[in-house]
């Protein structure tokens, strides 16, 4: 199992406001709307740099996507940005009519995603966000796994023409990407090449997926780990390929088992490759008030829960 180490934990919110200060210094297109989190969602720096850029529209996050979508027209590139919950439950129909329905180019940045909310509860817990926003037509949704990449793919998406969701985090995790990474969108990172069993994991869940690697390395078991971090358009070549040499498969991910990344894999699979398969998600429940390790161990989301998830579906090969 190939080795990855990382010097320090970083939330990968701060990785989105890294990349939209960025963005604000080399694209005068860019324009960021927030309801009112800036602190939460770390734009503090591109509001006091960009202010004639930066639009706070307060707790009225339909409002917010509505404006997003009118500025588009004058050949603006908005970056909304909220918690998560906000950002797609709660303006689901805002988002259908009036982005994606016509292809606006909105760039939807989500925070505080998943279990990883912590203590404010299952109110705020959203599980169904990646399910909701890939069934959009023309919606591109990604979700990546530390602050090097989340950075990467919020300068990224500034170039991608159409709607975007793009959904990150409040934990400090492992930053272990480079930091000078080229992020493409729709293109899985093989992180290390195996045979026995492939596990493909997004968002935080990678992290863990890489120490689950080295757990099975220990047991004989080589497996092969992919960060998937763009779910839509999902990366269909790597993940055939890689499952037609190791004959099963494990999804991690912090969301609902319905709706997203197993559930994008399993299609995958059925319609082209038949194969055993384990998800290691959350299993039809809502979340709770909780520390995010006592939250993702409750819920099944350990490295031990991927362990277990891979030496069951060996089993059924």
């Amino acid at each position: 199992m190939k080795e990855y180490t990382f010097s320090e934990k970083k939330d990968t919110r701060s990785g989105f406001g890294a990349g939209l200060l960025e963005l604000g210094r080399t694209n005068e297109n860019v324009v960021a709307l927030c309801a009112d989190l800036i602190g939460s969602l770390k734009m503090d720096a591109f509001k006091k740099e960009f202010p004639e850029r930066f639009f706070q529209v307060g707790i009225a996050e339909a409002n917010m996507m509505g404006l997003a979508a009118g500025m588009t027209i004058g050949g603006k590139i908005p970056f909304t940005g909220t918690f998560a919950n906000f950002s797609t439950g709660r303006v689901y129909d805002q988002i259908r009519q009036s982005i994606a329905y016509s292809g606006k180019n909105v760039k939807i940045c989500a925070s505080h995603a998943g279990l990883t909310l912590g203590e404010d509860g299952a109110t705020h817990q959203i599980l169904e966000d990646v399910g909701m926003m890939k069934m959009l037509p023309h919606m591109t949704v990604i979700n990546p796994c530390d602050f090097n990449q989340t950075k990467a793919a919020t300068i990224a998406i500034a170039e991608h023409e159409g709607p975007v969701y793009l959904r990150f985090g409040r934990p400090a995790v492992p930053n272990f990407t480079p930091a000078d990474q080229k992020f493409e969108i729709g293109k899985a990172v093989m992180l290390n090449e195996g045979t026995d069993v492939t596990i493909i994991a997004t968002g935080h869940l990678v992290w863990k997926a890489i120490e689950a690697g080295h757990k099975l390395a220990e047991k004989g078991i080589n497996a092969e780990v992919i960060n998937i971090h763009t779910i839509k358009p999902l990366d269909d070549e790597a993940i055939l390929k890689s499952v037609g040499k190791t004959k099963c498969v494990v999804t991690a991910e912090e969301h609902q088992m319905n709706g997203g990344l197993g559930d994008s894999v399993a299609q995958l699979l059925g319609r082209q490759l038949p194969a055993p398969l384990e998800m290691v998600a959350v299993n039809d429940s809502f979340g709770e008030s909780g520390t995010p390790d006592q939250l993702m161990e409750k819920y099944g989301l350990s490295t031990e829960n991927i362990v277990a998830a891979a030496e069951r579906v060996m089993s059924r090969k």
